[in-house]
């Protein structure tokens, strides 16, 4: 393996989370099989998305066109907030609730086709959406999405990179109190006849009066979905540390048996290995017991043949000696 490729991150990073860990381990022992030492630690490194960061990675990966689309689209929303463009603002904001809208139904297809993916009753579509409208105020979370390397949702914080200043719109009653403070001030002249109302300045203070109502009623309600993402972020950050912790600690726990695993089967092939020698000694052992086996019965028929045979020249020499005693016997009677 030459070195960590982009096809075996997005291969990684489009596998299920339940499945990720396996699949990143196997890559590194695969990796140091190879020869790789690197790419085996650079791919040690990666970690597990949550489900809502690995709907996202799955999007992007297998709908790049459709999240280029949304960061394009987030690039002009980031202009007309800084250039202060109010309708074109709105318009682009309609736009933004349409796509985020159509990439979380994409995103519930995809996950659908999916073979191991979440029933579609347990799929996080609202982190999946926040993780969406976040892509349109912080870069940094574009970009991830756009790399389908997301390891876990993010919020939606609001739009803007520039603070807007505070701007007031002149009223009819500051326009009138306007005129009156003319009226008074000295050197004022009097009896000059006043100039006939413009209907169409009337038309365009009421225009812009909606549209400062609008953005007033935009901006609160973004107020109010920062809060409620906050505090929803807040929520899944801790309930996020609380997994990490027990990711770890099971990953630890699974690193301890692994370890008492290897030395215990290290011990068990040592113990195979004495066995197996003993095996061969008792071979070699029974095969010299059968040997004295048969020495021994051999020497058992020897020593009987043997005593045997000791038994006729015992008893030959007794028939001769009393042979000889019976002729001594006669000789002596004869004298």
């Amino acid at each position: 393996m030459p070195g960590l490729s982009a096809e075996l991150v997005q291969q990684l990073y489009r596998t299920p989370p339940d499945r990720f860990v396996a699949a990143r381990d196997a890559a590194v022992a695969e990796a140091r099989r190879a020869g790789d030492p690197t790419t085996a630690r650079q791919l040690a490194r990666l970690r597990r998305p949550t489900v809502a960061a690995w709907l996202v990675n799955l999007l992007a990966i297998r709908r790049p066109e459709l999240v280029a689309d949304l960061v394009q689209l987030a690039d002009a929303l980031r202009s007309a907030q800084r250039e202060l463009r109010g309708p074109r603002l709105r318009e682009l904001s309609a736009q933004r609730r349409a796509v985020v809208g159509a990439l979380v139904a994409e995103v519930r297809k995809l996950a659908a086709a999916e073979p191991d993916a979440p029933p579609a009753s347990r799929l996080p579509l609202a982190e999946v959406e926040a993780t969406l409208n976040a892509a349109f105020s912080d870069t940094e979370v574009a970009e991830q999405v756009r790399a389908g390397r997301l390891l876990r949702a993010a919020s939606y914080a609001g739009f803007g990179e520039v603070p807007r200043p505070q701007l007031r719109l002149v009223t009819d009653d500051d326009e009138e109190h306007g005129e009156e403070r003319q009226a008074r001030r000295p050197g004022a002249q009097r009896g000059r006849p006043e100039a006939a109302p413009r209907t169409g300045r009337a038309t365009e203070r009421a225009e812009e009066r909606a549209a400062e109502r609008a953005e007033q009623a935009e901006r609160a309600a973004q107020r109010a979905a920062r809060a409620e993402w906050a505090r929803r972020r807040r929520a899944l950050d801790r309930e996020l540390a609380k997994a990490q912790a027990d990711q770890e600690r099971a990953e630890a726990e699974l690193t301890e048996a692994t370890g008492q695993e290897r030395d215990g089967a290290a011990v068990l092939d040592g113990l195979e290995a004495e066995l197996a020698e003993l095996e061969r000694r008792r071979a070699v052992a029974e095969q010299d017991l059968s040997r004295a086996k048969l020495a021994r019965r051999a020497a058992e028929r020897a020593v009987i043949v043997a005593r045997r045979r000791a038994g006729e020249v015992e008893a030959a020499v007794e028939a001769l000696a009393a042979e000889e005693g019976d002729a001594d016997a006669g000789v002596g009677a004869a004298d």
